[in-house]
């Protein structure tokens, strides 16, 4: 198909794709809980002639478009379809409809790019091979690649390589940008509970366990992890986000409990062991010095994503086909969000890529996972044509 007629097609669909966008928006849900969304994509892709299998991983989609011309070859693409626990404060007349819960990360955006390509190459066949259309539920942190990989997603729906994009605030309209190698951390959960006795923190406090002075000493030394443990070649972050412990309506009583609980991000796994056994012994040694008892969880959700070298090039190819080799930028730095694509990218060779969400005329932008964001309209039409375009690269057109 011309490039024109490409952009022709992209064109007419745009007012359907940001309708779908905003409907998606309107009705935000977590991860594992996308039933509506799930169901919305499968209809979409069967009214537009594409075979659909439901229920990969309890909520994931995949739809199937083979090509009119000879070939073997098989690629995936995928979207992420979950919203976030954020209460929406961007006043939009479409905004969630379900209270606590927002499209903060542009999932519903992702969705409708990809189902954009969806429509345009089912009505636009004219490839060699089989493109495997892959909506997955539960990107933030629930498992969702993991459970479509356990449910065979790979030997279900063959493919010889894997592409991801997400959309990205502060980076201008008609650009990208990717790198090779790692590009996003790993990312895990960890908490601790520290147990004591508690006590009378005005008449008796020597005769306390003091959890909160093993907590506060554990916070310090958490800081020690990454400035004195993780080599200096390397990245890492330790946060801590929760504190919980006693009651302010009682602040004379000394808690027998305190929990603590933060993220840890890193690029190797190495460095994931690292900063696992230094978590431990920091929270045991500090429980140690005051008698008390610690009790440690440690999660990593996410693996690195890994970006292929081969495979980047093919991602860096079809965005410099649309918009310039200027306008893609291929080295930047690796970036500290996680992103369970990866997992995908470890069965699979594969890269992933950033969209800009746009910039606003004053230089700023609201960023995702917060209540004023909103994923921008206006880039789903490059959002598709960039579908489109890795098929022509992974694809050929040559029978």
């Amino acid at each position: 198909m011309p490039d024109t007629a490409l952009r022709e097609a992209i064109a007419a669909a745009h007012p359907e794709l940001t309708a779908i966008r905003r409907d998606i928006h309107a009705h935000p849900e977590l991860g594992m809980e996308e039933f509506r969304t799930s169901a919305l994509v499968a209809a979409k892709l069967r009214e537009w002639g594409v075979e659909v299998t439901e229920g990969v991983g309890k909520l994931g989609v995949v739809g199937t478009i083979r090509g009119k011309r000879p070939g073997q070859r098989s690629i995936g693409l995928r979207a992420d379809m979950d919203a976030l626990t954020i209460a929406e404060q961007t006043g939009l007349s479409y905004g969630s409809a379900n209270a606590g819960l927002m499209h903060a990360c542009g999932h519903d955006g992702h969705t409708a790019m990809l189902l954009g390509a969806a429509k345009v190459l089912a009505q636009h066949r004219d490839f060699a091979g089989t493109v495997n259309l892959i909506f997955q539920p539960a990107e933030e942190g629930r498992g969702g690649a993991a459970a479509m990989i356990a449910d065979g997603l790979f030997k279900r729906f063959p493919c010889d390589a894997v592409y991801g994009m997400h959309n990205m605030p502060g980076i201008p309209e008609g650009k990208f940008a990717l790198c090779k190698g790692p590009m996003m951390a790993s990312a895990g959960r960890w908490a601790v509970t520290f147990r004591g006795t508690g006590g009378h923190g005005g008449a008796t406090p020597h005769l306390a366990t003091d959890v909160t002075i093993a907590q506060a000493q554990f916070v310090l030394g958490l800081q020690t992890i990454v400035s004195r443990s993780v080599p200096p070649a390397e990245t890492a972050v330790i946060s801590v986000g929760s504190v919980h412990g006693g009651s302010s309506e009682a602040p004379n009583v000394m808690p027998a409990e305190i929990e603590i609980a933060g993220t840890m991000r890193c690029f190797s796994k190495k460095v994931q062991d690292l900063i696992a056994t230094r978590i431990e012994v920091l929270a045991q040694s500090a429980a140690a010095a005051v008698g008390c008892a610690a009790e440690v969880a440690l999660d990593w959700r996410m693996t690195v994503l890994v970006n292929h070298d081969a495979q980047t090039d093919v991602a860096i190819a079809a965005a410099s086909d649309l918009v310039g080799a200027g306008n893609v930028k291929s080295n930047i730095r690796p970036i500290t969000g996680g992103e369970d694509f990866a997992f995908m990218l470890e069965q699979c060779p594969g890269a992933f890529i950033l969209i800009g969400n746009g910039v606003r005329p004053d230089g700023g932008s609201h960023a995702i996972h917060t209540p004023l964001y909103d994923f921008n309209d206006a880039i789903i039409p490059l959002g598709v044509e960039y579908w489109v375009s890795l098929v022509r690269q992974e694809l050929s057109l040559a029978a």
